[in-house]
């Protein structure tokens, strides 16, 4: 059986404003508790004027406030930017105000050069990627004995559970990193839908070595997802999904999301187009029982029982709408 998991962007769609998008995002993470979707995730995305999600950690700490049952997690937290002790003791005090609830998602930046630069700019060094994944299992065993650079130092507060660790990639370097850390592994093909994707996710299992955190290789696969009642209104939210990926990828985004009503005005030159059709390869798209097909699909030929949803398509009543339809494809247990 296939578990379904939320990432949410909190896209401020045209005509709104980020203090309603993050609303938006209350809502969704509330409805996705009620429908039996098991993660809800949040982004922490930089100088995207478009989308709200820049501090998942403040944001996990309302969401989980929020709701009650549901797993409430960061996809995630761009671990080169900061100390991994300040990451750990953030988590842990989400770990201790809401227990086995927690899901640490960590991922490396690819942000804008002014964001890496005002993000790292006190910084006369940076330390290796792989050291900060170690630090952070280090932080969340209070190991004291093993060898470490802060040997005797202890993420506070103390608790006696630990967020789940998952790190997030699409090569074979992230796969490999994961493996090694006996962490779980997240692959994003909704950025790299090719078969690639399957041999990254077997090296990953291939390589894995256990942790007092994880006996066992687990993987998600997150995928963009455009759902609605009929294909043609699917057809038409996936066109406004397809001018916003452009609007992102450009050097002047707009400061929201575009409308249906936008994209259809619009329209697309001959090498947007040409754009467009590399990005719908990323996308599924159509009808509950149509997506639910291409979910399915993706779960074989990637071995694994976890899908993430990322439903980041225009209005808050239609990205409601596909967790409502997708739930009801899937027969979720909600409440």
């Amino acid at each position: 059986m296939i578990s379904l998991n939320i990432l949410d962007y909190s896209p401020i769609d045209e005509g709104g404003t980020a203090a309603a998008a993050l609303k938006q995002t209350t809502e969704l993470v509330q409805l996705a508790e009620r429908l039996g979707y098991k993660r809800f995730w949040v982004a922490e995305h930089h100088q995207v004027e478009s989308v709200a999600g820049s501090t998942p950690e403040m944001l996990m700490m309302h969401l989980a406030t929020s709701t009650e049952t549901i797993r409430i997690g960061s996809g995630g937290v761009m671990l080169p930017h900061y100390s991994a002790y300040k990451v750990a003791e953030n988590f842990r005090m989400l770990e201790a105000l809401h227990p086995g609830r927690i899901d640490l998602g960590i991922g490396r930046s690819r942000s804008y050069r002014i964001v890496n630069e005002a993000l790292n700019e006190s910084k006369t060094k940076r330390l290796p990627y792989d050291q900060q994944l170690t630090d952070l299992q280090k932080y969340f065993s209070d190991d004291i004995n093993s060898e470490h650079r802060f040997r005797s130092l202890k993420a506070m507060p103390i608790v006696e559970t630990a967020p789940e660790l998952w790190l997030l990639g699409t090569g074979q370097g992230s796969a490999r990193l994961a493996a090694e850390q006996g962490m779980g592994y997240a692959y994003a093909h909704f950025a790299k839908p090719s078969q690639q994707g399957v041999e990254v996710v077997d090296t990953y299992r291939e390589e894995f070595q256990p942790s007092p955190f994880l006996q066992e290789p687990r993987v998600i696969i997150a995928v963009f997802a455009v759902v609605a009642e009929t294909l043609e209104k699917a057809e038409e939210l996936a066109t406004a999904f397809d001018l916003w990926l452009l609007f992102v990828e450009s050097d002047s985004p707009p400061p929201y999301y575009p409308s249906v009503e936008t994209a259809k005005k619009r329209g697309f030159s001959a090498s947007e187009q040409k754009k467009v059709a590399r990005n719908r390869q990323r996308m599924l798209i159509g009808t509950p029982e149509q997506v639910k097909a291409q979910v399915e699909s993706i779960a074989e030929r990637y071995k694994t029982d976890e899908i993430t949803i990322i439903p980041n398509i225009f209005g808050a009543d239609n990205r409601m709408d596909t967790l409502r339809l997708l739930a009801g494809a899937f027969n979720l247990n909600g409440k």
